[in-house]
């Protein structure tokens, strides 16, 4: 078998040709970055499908992080995924809470686990942030026990993309019953990779926006 010879910086745009080559149908436009990064870091072409958006959720997403608005992970794979240094350029920054002692402490006290009060925590900020969830479905549901209790600050977007089998499908399904942005992962699949690229994709979108 012989290799392509591919220099560095063409490789991403080299993929992107490959995946678009190979999708069964057309991407809606104003999703299309989006899915295109699912899949570019995922290889997976179910995100083709799978992934579902409330309406204009990437406009608001990128709208959002335009004007600084902040990202909370559940899990520091996410947070360490994700471009601090273009978020920066926009006056945001990330914040993950999983490993704070608090939150240990007030898990193993309450007997539920760090994520759900991890969004406990970043609920308390008593802000508008983007929660990118792509392990834990317990945060998912905290977020809509949260929104249902009505101390939940208007969330400027929920990325939904935790991967599992106990509870994952159920906890995406709460998300899109919720009355804000949402990008959602239906199904079992997911993960902190996809959860940091759905993030990575907006952030370039606002940056590209920006030059524009």
């Amino acid at each position: 078998m012989e290799l392509k010879r591919v220099e560095p910086a063409q490789i991403e745009a080299m993929s992107m040709q490959i995946i678009r080559s190979e999708l069964k149908h057309p991407l809606p436009p104003e999703n299309e970055a989006v899915i295109l990064r699912a899949i570019h870091t995922t290889a997976d072409f179910d995100y083709a499908e799978n992934l579902c958006f409330s309406p204009k959720a990437v406009e608001r997403g990128v709208e959002a992080l335009g004007r600084g608005t902040d990202i909370v992970t559940d899990t520091t794979m996410a947070m360490s995924g994700i471009n601090k240094r273009v978020l920066a350029k926009f006056g945001g920054q990330v914040y993950n809470f999983i490993a704070a002692p608090e939150v240990a402490a007030q898990a193993k006290a309450r007997g539920i686990t760090r994520a759900a009060v991890s969004m406990e925590h970043a609920a308390a900020m008593g802000k508008s942030l983007i929660y990118a969830i792509g392990n834990a479905p317990t945060a998912l549901v905290r977020l809509y026990e949260l929104w249902q209790e009505g101390v939940l600050p208007a969330p400027a977007l929920i990325i939904g993309v935790p991967v599992g089998f106990v509870n994952v499908v159920e906890a995406k399904e709460l998300i899109m019953e919720m009355d804000c942005p949402w990008i959602v992962a239906r199904g079992r699949k997911g993960g902190s990779n996809l959860a940091a690229a759905i993030c990575n994709a907006l952030l370039y979108t606002a940056s590209q926006n920006e030059r524009e």
